[in-house]
């Protein structure tokens, strides 16, 4: 019988797609935003998606769908904008969504779960509760998690590059059981998989024109063992695809195409600000080559012997293509998150204005989840952890 998994903040599937490799069976989904719940149900149509702010869930509609000795594992991804300090102002916000944390434990005791598992970026781990406090937000987690019987936990800190995803992206993670006798444990990093770069990630994706509106629907060119494991439904437990999918060019402006020109690779609008100045510098703006303000995570030219930095849910904006002078195609941040490619982000529009925050567009679905491949080396840990202790399902 596989073990049971309730995915709370369950954006697109990212966590799914990966327990559900590692044996999983998710009986439950709670996501807000509209598009990623038609994206998470187009690719888990057995699972119960609730569409719903995740605080007005009640128990009968989740207990109906759970097995009556409880569930294996319940996981808790809660929004991370209040946290993360990349740029971000809300961080300085101090409001409900940094107790979300709450409604994990919440689902957890409601379905009697052995185990559950926060995922965050780290900086969570230096945001208090009120601007002139000096409780940290994760003390109160901690606390929160021992009052209400699970105090036996692990907290770590891991790098998805470690785990065979071609891109550095720490993530803060704490594992808890209700069971104080468990041994927690969490991933070790797979030694054969560290080095796979962006070069291994776009493999046989042919490349697109920008503005030509041609989508490319055929692959071409070398395979790579990682490419390999993304095309390989049978690993991910998934209905056999074939046909590619999303590798549509964006269009850009000929001045923005003209700014792409002049970057190198490893080179961002940083670098371009830094070598152009003065008189050089203001004809570049005046021709919108260059804009009038300097953003440091913006346009950072993909390097195809390394792995990408963190692929967030600006990523549109954040990344161009390795060679190609163009941002990167839906396909190729999903290769860079490791979702298969036979996942269909069919929920919500290609693009829609980041300040509408009841719609995420693909690209946003995208940056915003778990890699799944990361959230599959949890899957096996896990699976180890609950093996151990058959005789307590």
């Amino acid at each position: 019988m596989p073990f049971t998994h309730i995915d709370c903040f369950s954006g697109p599937g990212g966590i799914c797609t990966g327990l559900h490799a590692a044996g999983f069976e998710t009986k439950v989904a709670v996501e807000y935003v509209k598009s990623c719940v038609e994206t998470y149900s187009a690719n888990h149509p057995e699972v119960h998606v609730i569409h719903s702010d995740i605080r007005d869930v009640q128990d009968s509609q989740v207990l109906p769908h759970t097995p009556e000795g409880g569930i294996d594992l319940v996981t808790s991804g809660m929004p991370c904008e209040t946290f993360s300090t990349a740029g971000n102002t809300s961080r300085s916000f101090y409001d409900s969504r940094q107790f979300l944390f709450r409604e994990g434990i919440r689902f957890a005791k409601m379905t009697n779960a052995k185990l559950l598992l926060f995922e965050n970026v780290p900086a969570i781990t230096t945001k208090t509760v009120a601007k002139d406090s000096d409780t940290l937000i994760v003390n109160v987690l901690k606390q929160e998690l021992q009052e209400n019987g699970y105090g036996n936990f692990i907290e770590v800190v891991l790098n998805a590059h470690d785990f065979g995803v071609p891109q550095k992206r720490n993530r803060f993670f704490i594992l808890a059981s209700r069971f104080p006798d468990w041994k927690l444990s969490a991933p070790v990093p797979a030694m054969e998989r560290q080095d796979v770069n962006v070069g291994d990630a776009f493999a046989g994706l042919p490349d697109v024109v920008p503005n030509s509106g041609e989508e490319r629907t055929e692959y071409s060119g070398r395979e790579s063992e990682y490419s390999a494991l993304l095309k390989d439904d049978s690993f991910w437990r998934r209905k056999p695809s074939g046909k590619l999918t999303y590798q549509m060019p964006m269009k850009h402006r000929a001045c923005t195409l003209r700014r792409f020109e002049l970057l190198r690779q490893g080179e961002s609008l940083k670098d371009l600000f830094s070598r152009y100045e003065g008189e050089e510098r203001a004809a570049l703006q005046s021709q919108r080559i260059l804009p009038k303000k300097m953003f440091i995570k913006r346009n950072y030219r993909l390097r195809p012997d390394e792995p990408s930095p963190t692929v967030t849910s600006h990523c549109l904006d954040e990344f161009v293509h390795p060679t190609s002078n163009r941002a990167l195609t839906v396909r190729e941040c999903a290769r860079l998150q490791s979702f298969p490619d036979s996942y269909d982000f069919c929920g919500g529009p290609y693009i829609v204005p980041h300040i509408e925050r009841t719609v995420q567009d693909k690209y946003e679905q995208i940056g915003d989840a778990v890699p799944p491949l990361l959230a599959y080396a949890w899957g096996v840990t896990i699976s180890e952890i609950l093996g151990e202790h058959e005789h307590d399902r």
